[in-house]
């Protein structure tokens, strides 16, 4: 049975997208998609944060022509959001993220690739002309750090983004309980549930391309075979990145740069001073060191910070177009989602992120016409306040 079009365009939002990926994935996928490190409290707070926030409209404003234009990266972008670097797409629909790319494309706004993606730097250059960035690590073989910067500019992309909140995996322990595993292994204790999920299953016999794209023509980091996430991360990762690693490739770059997972204003003002262009506030969707703040209720401190010459991205619990509002009119120059458009991809492939995108779209510019703000710039601190009645999550 293929993937119900009609049930993605039932979707009213991106929570219906997420139960319906739920249905569509065997345990394991949606868990891996969904989860977050130990207790999950991080996770949890990364969406609830928002609701400590009023938003505050002023009225009799010409709101007739709403433009939801952005710039970011240089770039300019027909949305105030992007679409956040997330790895190994494949695990969620066979058409991985190149459909996801597609659809940022269509949409106008920027797409970025994961290192340890499903599909390759060449790949999303070969089938986008829009704006991409490349998510980065400092790999122990400087060689191939190297390699990966001189790629993504043979392939025309606009800025570089260094994750540098993995020193060691976080503790996912749904994961471990669901049995996660790269590539996904029919098992004894999973053909149950992957029966369950005949059209996924299929799938995974018709196209088992699961391998990370952009080292798998290197044997001496894959070996004979295709390497797990985890034995990537611990054998080809250097676990003590340091600020002087992230100058370095900072001018091994020499463009737009942003230095993700940063959330505190110490620590954005340091990457001001070596000269990233961008910090991503964001703990990593929850999924490393859990009890951290969520990425919106550090941008506004971090603003007042750095100024106006550092661009603020906040990455983390986007769910909802007024959301986005929030964010910007704390201080963000754009946000970027992560799960929301993977929701979509897991409900229906391309189709569901298309549905995914344009839920958030039609959101952020009904929203800023109620708001009284008929273009992005409009939105500043005078239209969000913490509520009265919050309770701090």
């Amino acid at each position: 049975m293929p993937y119900s079009k009609k049930k993605v365009n039932n979707c009213l939002n991106i929570r219906d997208l997420r139960a319906l990926a739920r249905k569509n994935l065997p345990d394991a996928m949606f868990h891996y998609m969904d989860g977050a490190a130990d207790d999950e409290i991080t996770l949890a707070r990364n969406t609830q944060a928002f609701n400590n926030y009023e938003l505050m409209p002023n009225y009799l404003v010409d709101v007739e022509a709403v433009k939801l234009e952005t710039e970011i990266f240089g770039q300019k972008l027909d949305l105030p959001f992007f679409l956040s670097p997330t790895g190994m797409n494949r695990l969620f629909h066979h058409e991985k993220e190149l459909a996801v790319a597609r659809v940022a494309d269509s949409f106008g706004t920027l797409y970025s690739l994961s290192t340890v993606a499903t599909s390759s730097i060449e790949e999303i250059s070969a089938a986008i002309d829009g704006p991409k960035m490349f998510q980065i690590y400092i790999h122990k073989d400087e060689g191939l750090t190297r390699e990966f910067v001189q790629r993504s500019k043979d392939s025309g992309f606009a800025a570089l983004c260094l994750t540098v909140d993995v020193p060691t995996a976080g503790n996912r322990e749904r994961e471990l309980f669901y049995g996660m595993s790269m590539p996904p292994k029919l098992r004894y204790g999973n053909i149950i549930d992957f029966l369950k999920h005949p059209t996924w299953t299929s799938k995974l016999l018709m196209h088992p391309d699961f391998k990370l794209a952009n080292v798998v023509a290197r044997k001496d980091v894959i070996g004979k075979g295709v390497i797990s996430l985890m034995d990537y991360f611990n054998t080809q990762l250097i676990p003590n990145v340091t600020w002087d690693h992230a100058q370095w490739l900072i001018e091994e770059w020499g463009g737009p740069f942003a230095i993700k997972g940063l959330l505190t204003k110490e620590d954005a003002i340091k990457a001001q001073n070596i000269g990233a262009s961008a910090v991503m506030i964001s703990n990593h969707g929850g999924r490393q060191l859990d009890s951290t703040p969520a990425p919106v209720d550090c941008v506004a401190e971090i603003r007042d910070a750095v100024g106006d010459d550092l661009e603020l991205i906040v990455d983390g619990g986007i769910r909802r177009g007024t959301d986005v509002l929030k964010a910007l009119a704390l201080g963000a120059n754009a946000v970027s989602i992560g799960r929301a458009y993977l929701f979509g991809l897991a409900a229906g492939g391309e189709f569901g992120v298309l549905r995914a995108l344009s839920l958030l779209k039609d959101e952020v510019a009904r929203g800023m016409a109620l708001l009284g703000t008929p273009t992005v710039k409009d939105i500043g601190s005078k239209h969000v306040r913490l509520s009265k009645t919050s309770v701090k999550s």
